[in-house]
């Protein structure tokens, strides 16, 4: 099985190229297992109000709730965290958008879980912030290095300093999101110069970049900028849909 990473976006066009491959594996490990129905568990930090309840009827819709897949969506406030129940019977898992920071504390008591799943064969799908702390090295937000900024600061997770942490450890490469968009690649390229990750790679919005085990794939409409150090400087190249 395979970890889905999605550098954000909603467009429908791009559903079924984002999600599908996704949903084939979780769908095949419910056959294993007989199981009447998909069981996909989904986990968000946010709170209750009509913009949030909104976000997760998008989830609904994106993973197919009623269509031979049955959702579940978890959601805790910032500050609470998960709980190795809310995993129970899950055949794939996704954590959502939204502030970085916040969903990585809330998953840190089932971080240890998630790696055991994950190497167990169930398929993970991280969308925005879930992608970014699916990192071993973690790049969490900020929008300067030193009193440099790098980034926008509306990119920076209400964080000024740029910072990584510890991640759920389910790719060894660093994560950022929402490239194009955003103008994160551009984090992403100053975190590498300044040494504070080895390099990583960079999503654009309606794309996936997909790790298993037929090797790395890029699927949706957008690209995937590779970053790394060498002795000459930071080496960028795309790795197109």
């Amino acid at each position: 099985m395979s970890i889905h990473l999605v550098g954000g976006g909603w467009s429908p066009a791009q559903t079924t190229a984002v999600f599908g491959p996704f949903l084939d594996e979780a769908t095949a490990g419910a056959a294993r297992e007989s199981a009447e129905a998909t069981s996909i568990v989904v986990l968000l930090v946010g709170g209750d109000s009509p913009e949030e309840n909104d976000y997760a009827d998008r989830y609904r819709a994106l993973l197919r709730d009623g269509d031979g897949f049955a959702v579940t969506i978890t959601r805790v406030s910032p500050g609470q965290t998960f709980e190795s129940t809310h995993l129970a019977g899950a055949h794939g898992l996704v954590i959502g958008g939204g502030t970085t920071p916040d969903y990585l504390a809330a998953v840190q008591p089932i971080a240890g879980e998630i790696r055991r799943l994950a190497a167990s064969g169930l398929p993970y799908l991280g969308f925005s912030a879930g992608a970014a702390i699916a990192a071993e090295r973690a790049l969490v937000g900020g929008w300067r290095i030193g009193d440099v900024p790098v980034c926008a600061e509306d990119a920076g997770e209400g964080l000024d300093d740029v910072a990584v942490e510890a991640g759920l450890g389910l790719v060894d490469l660093t994560i950022e999101v929402h490239a194009a968009q955003w103008g994160t690649l551009a984090r992403l390229l100053a975190a590498t110069e300044a040494g504070l990750v080895d390099g990583g790679v960079a999503i654009d919005e309606d794309t996936a970049f997909v790790v298993g085990e037929q090797g790395l794939r890029v699927e949706g409409a957008g690209n995937v900028w590779s970053v790394r150090r060498t002795e000459d400087g930071v080496l960028v190249r795309t790795l197109g849909a």
